[in-house]
């Protein structure tokens, strides 16, 4: 008003904006047209539209105006229909979430955007102050105008988006859509991408359609300098390995694998039998724990040069230990402690498209493995082997794992040959593979694996069975003595 626009609005916001003593015109009275339709029909009018595109620039377009008494609009101020907000309640109805559909909004900020030259648009309340600031002086830059119609084309993209999967998943219940259309929402830039030549910025799904459970994106940092991509890559692997299990665990990653895993009554005995698998490969690695890190634990993880340290919560004297550590970044994931993967999609880019896929959550079901060797497996092996299963799911394929307990003591993965893969587990493991169990994420093609297995003292073995020379494994484990049971239940991970 102190800067002489006159304010043009619907009814509901002209009614706030008079509460708040500012003088506003009714857009009726501008269109000589009442609202209609339940409010459905306001803005779409050429008195309404036209004073937004005319180009200022051309005279035919300025005499247009004159001619049908269509005063300029030199600024839109825009807040959608909440419909992002409001269409995820269950309880909604289809006609309610109908009724948020937004139609004369969208329209006035494309329209506004469109002649952006001309018309500063607005769809960010934090960017009153910029746009108040420039008009005091007199002119919107048109560097901000450009950078503000950018935004509004975003912003409107972004709400069809949320529209779009609205009638895709709840109404078609369409799980992979013709048309697919995410809104992702910019987090931050990173550093540098994968190698320091690349850059890269990380992305927040607030459709939730990736998982909306604690993990990789709804982290705190408490400490340390910026993330990496290479770091949130292998944050999601850890995050997501922790999920499968309850009691008090820790997961250790290095480049997307976990390096040792172990379950505890204790943190810090979880810990110390995880670092135990392999103990160099944890150099520069990624720790996360299910539980609050107290002192203690602190005080053991700065004996280790890490990346990250990622809990629930720290205790206020475990910060304390773990800041002094300059470079170390410490992650807070509230609801870590709790939280378990839940059924979405994972996505994976290729050269020119990429490749969509249900989220892995099947849990495993030890009361539907089926022994096929004479020899049975003992209860407390098969808990190991449950154990073992849910361990080698988060190895890169082709992958074995060998555990004791409810800790693993030899890791293996992302070998072209499965028996690959098992030696160097068994390498890594030395004395502590005998007496341990095995777990294959997918079937033995041949019974070289079983061999190695056997020769470093393997007491019974856990894989899904299925291929063609199931009968030749199966034989080698009678042979060598060792229980073997078929889960049915393959964790491939290419």
């Amino acid at each position: 008003m102190k800067l002489g626009f006159e304010l043009v609005s619907t009814g509901g916001t002209a009614k706030e904006l008079r509460a708040a003593g500012l003088g506003v015109t009714d857009v009726s009275s501008v269109t000589g047209f009442p609202e209609i339709l339940d409010g459905r029909v306001k803005t779409l009018h050429p008195k309404i539209h036209g004073g937004i595109l005319a180009m200022r620039s051309k005279k035919a377009h300025m005499s247009t105006l004159g001619e049908h008494d269509i005063q300029p609009i030199d600024v839109v101020a825009v807040n959608l229909y909440p419909f992002a907000e409001e269409s995820g309640k269950k309880s909604l109805k289809v006609e309610e979430a109908m009724d948020l559909v937004d139609i004369g909004g969208p329209t006035l900020v494309r329209a506004a955007a469109k002649n952006h030259a001309d018309v500063v648009v607005i769809v960010d309340p934090d960017d009153y102050p910029i746009v108040l600031a420039e008009l005091a002086k007199g002119k919107v830059a048109p560097s901000t105008r450009v950078t503000l119609a950018s935004k509004a084309f975003s912003h409107t993209a972004r709400y069809d988006a949320f529209v779009a999967h609205y009638f895709q998943a709840e109404l078609l219940k369409e799980k992979f859509p013709w048309d697919l259309v995410i809104p992702f929402h910019r987090r931050e830039v990173l550093r540098y991408g994968e190698n320091h030549h690349q850059q890269a910025a990380f992305y927040n799904d607030p459709l939730g359609i990736f998982g909306r459970e604690p993990g990789a994106a709804t982290f705190k940092q408490l400490h340390g300098k910026p993330l990496s991509y290479n770091n949130i890559l292998d944050m999601d692997a850890v995050t997501e390995a922790l999920k499968e299990f309850d009691e008090p665990t820790v997961v250790i990653v290095k480049h997307v694998t976990p390096s040792g895993i172990a379950s505890a009554k204790t943190l810090e005995q979880a810990w110390a039998e995880a670092y135990a698998t392999d103990t160099y490969s944890p150099f520069g690695g990624v720790v996360a724990a299910n539980r609050a890190v107290g002192p203690k634990l602190a005080e053991e993880l700065t004996k280790v040069f890490l990346e990250l340290v990622i809990a629930p919560a720290f205790e206020p004297k475990a910060l304390d230990v773990l800041k002094a550590k300059k470079n170390l970044r410490l992650l807070e994931v509230p609801g870590l402690d709790r939280a378990k993967a839940a059924e979405g999609w994972t996505l994976t880019s290729i050269t020119g498209g990429m490749l969509l896929q249900d989220r892995d959550v099947k849990p495993f079901d030890p009361k539907s493995w089926k022994t096929v060797t004479k020899k049975k497996p003992t209860k407390d092996q098969l808990h190991t082997m449950w154990f073992a299963a849910r361990c080698v799911k988060h190895v890169k394929s082709n992958a074995v794992v060998f555990a004791k307990g409810t800790r693993t003591v030899g890791i293996g993965g992302g070998q072209t040959a499965r028996v690959d893969a098992s030696w160097i587990a068994c390498h890594k493991g030395k004395e502590n593979i005998r007496g341990s169990v095995m777990a294959s994420e997918a079937f033995f093609p041949f019974r070289d694996a079983i061999d190695v297995a056997a020769e470093n003292g393997v007491v019974a073995i856990v894989q899904p069975g299925g291929s063609i020379r199931d009968e030749d494994v199966i034989a080698a484990a009678d042979e060598k003595g060792i229980a073997m049971v078929f889960s049915g239940h393959r964790s491939f991970r290419h």
